[in-house]
């Protein structure tokens, strides 16, 4: 009978039933209260140390022994006695369980029984205790375990609190999203006033493409490189002093399609993200299936509210259809209607399959060339909006378009098993914002020369001011832009001749100063009579072949959605043996590398149309999202080394913490200790392992 039962369970999916569990103060006491009815931790069985894919989702401990369906509650499988604390409650359909565990199910919205999916007229009610203690999870998941924060002296102690009933977060909606949580602002430690924040300023670099030019000559596109760098995170201060505090809210899709083991891993991603929260970072969740809700509000993640996200994302339950266009509207309904506002704010979408109800036909087919921009609010087009597309199912256009409009990245998770380090590698960005609201000034120097162009990706330039908006960078984040003139033949006896002048405006976010560096640099090259030796500016090759790839690969999709698959590769093959002649290409830079390894991979992804289909058009935009605005995305290997081109520092130690887990729990050290320490020594850090293994494809002929 156990075996049969437990075999329903897989079919039915019940075993993914998570949990609230007690914390140690009421599990010491549990026996002293038979009659505690109203508790809101049911008993907890052991989680699985790998999770298996099935189609039902995790596996089962092979421990669970199950006698009998009436001695066992179907929901989190623990025996049902009399006696032992807890009370039993019997459906009309004559099936019993836990009182805990059903009234948790019921205030999700499920009044159907687990086992014969009877419909119940007469459903269990919680009443919250006011004397509820600190839900605290579990010790075998680390990533569902808020550990106590430890004081500092540059961190103020968080002040007693207690979680508020279950109840109270999930309740009915509010028409207004402006029960966000206030923002302590007189319990941070006091900020350095100096100019440029407590790191520094923003560097900025000018490099010519040569550093002279005969004066007899003209050079038309003459090439000028700005290189802009963010300041370092400061290492004097804690991590959530010494940066800008985030409002993050995450829009999850819990269609149909997520069940089992695409719904836990993705809880155990959010889980990792709530860890690595501060305390002055406020957290919203949002889920979408075939409606939308607001599943946790915008609050802070202090100990308590760490402790109240979790309940929040382990009460989610996958069915429904995929309404995306809800989904991202409530979701930015949180951030249009809060009261109050911290200085950085983001999106983050995710979702596995296609828009089955704003971007459809009738008659269920994809609409063509429908306007994916009016899946965003435009009350939150300045907030990114950083969109997940998982597996091989999603509308990776449609994520894709959502995240270019919004200044967010598209990031293409090909196996489930990413989805932790791929959040990681995003927060590990958001978390380290050090420079909003950048504005670079460029003005021509010389009354004959005028910009003809500039290479800034999908950042605007404005030619009737000569500036581009940039917005926001994280720590040591860099940003490269081409600057094209004509030069022309120079009369006089001048010896050196004035190109550009660039200046630099933005907004430090953790002192809210402005910093206006309006003298950056001012480019010159010598303008010899007869020709000397001039040098070539390794920096100016190296970014016009990042922009030359980036081309190519833009051409190639254009031309792979024409179904010209033989095409495309062509054009990908040429740009391959034209970067490995040039300057850097002959010297082996690493760049040059990762981007002729890029075009191979994209090749390989166009060798077919069933392999463009299903990975390759993700793959491509993810890379295209990465290369316009810079910045790293995931995309297939979470070790491909294009994708670390644009990591930071804060993103790799993110992206560590998340690998050097054990499915949640820190690996143990050499000497027998666990450790999680983010900045692990250079010889402690392990090598980003390889996130997946690509599947095999057919291979073009």
């Amino acid at each position: 009978m156990g075996s049969k039962w437990r075999k329903a369970k897989l079919a039915l999916g019940l075993n993914l039933c998570l949990y609230v569990p007690k914390t140690l103060e009421e599990s010491s006491s549990l026996s002293r209260r038979s009659n505690d009815a109203v508790s809101l931790s049911p008993v907890t069985v052991p989680r699985p140390t790998t999770p298996t894919p099935s189609s039902s989702g995790l596996r089962l401990p092979r421990s669970i022994s199950i006698s009998s369906s009436k001695k066992t509650c179907a929901i989190c499988l623990t025996a049902m006695k009399a006696g032992q604390g807890h009370a039993i409650f019997t459906a009309e359909c004559s099936h019993s369980f836990h009182f805990h565990c059903i009234t948790t199910n019921v205030q999700h919205g499920n009044q159907i029984c687990p086992v014969c999916r009877a419909k119940w007229n007469e459903v269990p009610l919680q009443i919250p205790n006011a004397k509820s203690k600190p839900i605290v999870r579990p010790r075998d998941d680390a990533w569902m375990t808020i550990p106590p924060r430890r004081s500092s002296q540059n961190q103020p102690s968080p002040r007693p609190e207690r979680l508020r009933p279950v109840s109270m977060i999930f309740n009915n909606e509010p028409a207004v999203f402006n029960d966000d949580e206030a923002l302590e602002l007189q319990d941070r430690p006091a900020e350095s006033t100096k100019p440029g924040g407590v790191s520094g300023k923003l560097e900025v670099k000018t490099y010519p493409e040569i550093s002279e030019v005969v004066r007899s000559v003209s050079f038309k596109d003459f090439s000028v490189l700005i290189n802009l760098k963010a300041p370092p995170v400061s290492s004097s201060s804690s991590s959530s002093s010494s940066r800008a505090p985030v409002d993050l809210v995450t829009v999850l899709d819990v269609s149909g399609s997520m069940a089992g083991t695409k719904l836990a891993l993705l809880k155990r991603a959010m889980g990792f993200v709530i860890q690595n929260l501060g305390p002055f970072d406020r957290l919203s969740v949002i889920s979408f299936s075939s409606t939308a809700r607001r599943n946790f509000p915008l609050r802070l993640m202090t100990e308590a509210g760490k402790q109240e996200a979790l309940q929040a994302v382990n009460s989610l339950v996958s069915n429904g259809g995929t309404n995306i266009a809800e989904g991202l509207m409530k979701g930015a309904k949180v951030l249009i209607e809060r009261r109050f506002k911290n200085s950085v704010s983001s999106i983050v979408l995710l979702s596995d399959g296609q828009d089955t109800y704003t971007m459809t036909s009738p008659t269920g087919s994809n609409t063509k060339g429908a306007d994916y921009k009016t899946l965003l609010p435009k009350e939150v087009n300045r907030i990114p909006v950083h969109a997940f597309g998982f597996g091989a199912d999603h509308d990776a256009s449609l994520m894709h378009s959502i995240a270019e409009n919004s200044g967010g990245t598209f990031s293409f998770i090909e196996s489930e098993t990413v989805i932790q380090d791929a959040f990681a590698q995003c927060i590990g960005g958001l978390l380290s914002v050090m420079v909003q609201e950048l504005r670079v000034k460029i003005e021509c120097v010389h009354p004959v020369l005028k910009i003809g162009s500039v290479k800034a990706g999908s950042y605007r330039f404005d030619s009737r001011t000569g500036s581009i908006e940039v917005g926001d960078l994280y720590a040591e984040e860099e940003r490269n832009f081409l600057v094209n003139l004509d030069v022309p033949v120079l009369d006089g006896v001048l010896d050196t001749m004035s190109l550009l002048k660039v200046g630099c405006v933005y907004r430090d976010p953790v002192t809210k100063e402005t910093v206006d560096l309006s003298n950056s640099g001012e480019v010159k090259i010598l303008r010899p009579v007869l020709e000397g030796r001039p040098v070539v500016s390794v920096e100016v090759d190296r970014q016009k072949i990042r922009l030359r790839a980036a081309e190519a690969i833009s051409e190639a999709r254009v031309l792979a959605e024409r179904g010209d698959l033989t095409g495309a590769v062509s054009v990908l093959e040429t740009c391959r043996g034209v970067l490995s002649e040039t300057v850097s290409g002959r010297a082996g830079d690493a760049l040059c590398v990762s981007l002729c390894a890029e075009l191979k991979e994209t090749q390989e992804r166009m060798a077919s149309r069933q392999v463009y289909e299903s990975s390759g058009r993700a793959y491509v935009l993810a890379g295209l999202s990465s290369h316009s605005w810079q910045r790293a995305t995931a995309r297939g290997d979470m070790s491909d080394t294009t994708t670390m081109s644009y990591q930071t520092q804060s993103m790799v130690d993110m992206v560590n913490l998340s690998q050097t887990m054990t499915f949640g729990c820190p690996r143990a050290s050499s000497n027998g200790n666990s450790s999680s320490n983010p900045n692990p020594s250079p010889s402690a850090r392990r090598k980003l392992r390889q996130a997946l293994t690509f599947p095999a494809r057919p291979r073009a002929r």
